[in-house]
């Protein structure tokens, strides 16, 4: 039996601006390959990126009407993109391990609470078949399954997307980036 090799395939997406300036947060008053993206420019490009299967490459054209005088800017703008990507993913897998450690804090309290709903449930079911002992016990096994609902969440739906997003931040920041002069 022979393997197949699956290749990855690579999308292109261009990006036409007048000057460098209009792909980076203005407001941000690190150095330019530090700076943040631009909000609508980081959103453009990830909306991009998140319709393509996670095994795709991707390559960024920069169209720059505006060439800076006496330099080239295509490393610059390159390790920016990088850096400002790099940086989402680490920020993203971060809100990942607390989201997981919350879930687990979550799991163990709703473990425990839950146990004592049920053992309170069925002291009251030995107590008899009073409609009281009844009503209170039923309530008891709703409350102590309703407590595990938090931890249910985070371990059933929350945590994948953050993956989901950490995993493209990683192929955004790998990116390769390719600056031109022109519209």
């Amino acid at each position: 039996m022979t393997k197949k090799h699956h290749t990855s395939t690579t999308h292109h997406l261009a990006l036409r601006v007048c000057e460098i300036g209009q792909l980076f947060n203005s407001m941000d008053p690190t150095p330019f390959i530090n700076k943040d993206l631009d909000r609508d420019a980081e959103d453009y490009i990830e909306s991009w990126a998140a319709g393509y299967s996670s095994d795709s490459r991707f390559q960024i054209t920069i169209h720059l009407e505006v060439w800076p005088e006496g330099q080239d800017p295509s490393i610059t703008l390159s390790e920016a993109i990088h850096n400002h990507f790099a940086y989402k993913g680490e920020r993203t897998k971060h809100i990942l391990r607390q989201l997981l450690r919350q879930g687990r804090t979550s799991l163990l309290i709703g473990i425990v609470f839950l146990s004592l709903c049920l053992l309170g449930a069925n002291a009251l079911a030995s107590l008899g078949n009073h409609p009281g002992y009844t009503i209170a016990e039923q309530s008891l096994t709703i409350v102590g399954w309703v407590a595990m609902w938090r931890p249910m969440q985070i371990f059933l739906y929350e945590w994948w997307p953050l993956l989901v997003r950490v995993r493209l931040y990683k192929r955004l920041s790998q990116a390769h980036i390719h600056t031109t002069h022109g519209k």
